[in-house]
């Protein structure tokens, strides 16, 4: 295994971070304290060749993988400005459009995701199923040539700037009489489907919504690839969901910590800067080999993932995750207590990180259910729940 990026892969990381410090932390905090979109950012990476960097290249997409789309997220992460419509429109619908849709969808759909004038959000969560999506009650049902979609989900991201909602619902099957899971585009102009915000205390520009589906009536060809074969295909996105997830984690862990190592560098007491005492500079070091750790699973789930590997990529895929949201939770701790009173100022932009790098902990998957995972797959431990 080699552990040398390519020169490609350099001039990609020097190309995204050049863009993520154009813009930087300052206008993506603005544009959340402004309730504004990162609109100016999402174009220019789009007509960069960023966003689509993994999408197939005849029909607009730069033609790499998710090793590319998480060196994207990750750069722009480290500079403070994570999109997390990055996680969702091309990494977990376009992954799976590029994978099972037909010919016809992947023309409507893959271009505008590749260059970013389309977006699609992916809507799982619901109410009352959480971590087990097994039990999601959105049903789809046939009438005539067409579907109705009924239900409801949660926590859905961007839904206002989306154009489309790559929707886990279940249909019937007609020899068992039990539901099965099947993904379905729906347009979020639609008539029956109705977005809320949620009001939550982070600091983002993107935002989360409860989705309402009253009846969506939707041509046939709004179900993705076959409804006899949906899990797999939930779960070919699963994992590049996971492995942008903790791109954009290590990514705030870099952020997090590049801001204490200047700080701590700057800030002198007793005529010593404070990065000089052990117990300020070794919990930073920590910091270090624990966000390059992370990065290094996230790699390794990443090249797994674009070989074709799918289940040899979930393991590393979850490690990656829980790994790398321990990193940007402990990175952006030590970096606000290394600052004092200053890391909790709006000056210094710190402070914001405190509930996103918790996001990592939570979504899209919980700690729990990473360790259920390994515990069962990995060690072969009986099933706790």
């Amino acid at each position: 295994m080699n552990f040398t990026e390519t020169s490609e892969h350099a001039e990609l990381r020097a190309a995204v971070a050049a863009l993520g410090a154009k813009y930087g932390a300052q206008y993506f905090q603005d544009c959340a304290r402004q309730d504004r979109k990162t609109d100016e950012l999402w174009r220019e990476a789009g007509e960069l060749g960023f966003i689509g960097v993994n999408l197939p290249e005849e029909y607009g997409g730069g033609g790499a993988g998710m090793y590319e789309l998480s060196i994207v997220m990750e750069e722009l992460a480290a500079s403070g400005t994570g999109l997390l419509m990055l996680v969702v429109s091309p990494a977990i619908c376009g992954n799976i459009i590029a994978r099972f849709g037909t010919d016809e969808q992947k023309q409507r759909w893959i271009p505008g995701l590749a260059d970013g004038s389309i977006t699609m959000a992916f809507g799982i969560t619901e109410p009352d199923a959480g971590s087990n999506s097994h039990m999601i009650t959105t049903t789809a049902r046939r009438d005539g040539d067409e579907w109705l979609l009924s239900g409801q989900k949660v926590f859905i991201s961007g839904v206002d700037q989306s154009d489309a909602v790559l929707i886990v619902a279940r249909t019937e099957d007609a020899k068992t009489g039990k539901l099965k899971p099947a993904l379905f585009i729906v347009p979020t102009d639609a008539p029956g489907f109705e977005a809320q915000l949620i009001e939550m205390e982070l600091l983002n520009p993107e935002k989360q919504f409860q989705i309402f589906l009253d009846d969506v009536r939707l041509p046939a060809d709004a179900l993705v690839g076959s409804e006899d074969a949906a899990l797999s295909q939930l779960f070919a996105g699963l994992n590049p969901e996971r492995i942008m997830a903790s791109a954009s984690a290590v990514g705030m862990a870099r952020y997090a910590l590049a801001k204490a190592v200047e700080y701590v560098n700057d800030r002198t007491v007793w005529k010593a800067p404070i990065g000089t005492h052990q117990a300020i500079a070794h919990p930073l070091a920590k910091a270090k080999i624990d966000l390059e750790a992370a990065k290094l699973m996230m790699q390794k789930a990443a090249t797994l993932y674009d070989a074709g590997d799918d289940w040899g990529a979930a393991e590393p895929a979850n490690m990656a995750k829980l790994l790398a949201a321990d990193a940007a939770v402990a990175a952006v701790d030590q970096a606000v207590h290394s600052m004092g009173g200053n890391g909790l100022t709006v000056e210094y932009g710190v402070a914001p990180m405190i509930t996103l790098s918790r996001i990592a902990k939570i979504a899209p998957v919980s700690r729990e259910m990473i360790l259920n995972f390994v515990a069962q797959t990995s060690l072969g431990l009986p099933k706790s729940y």
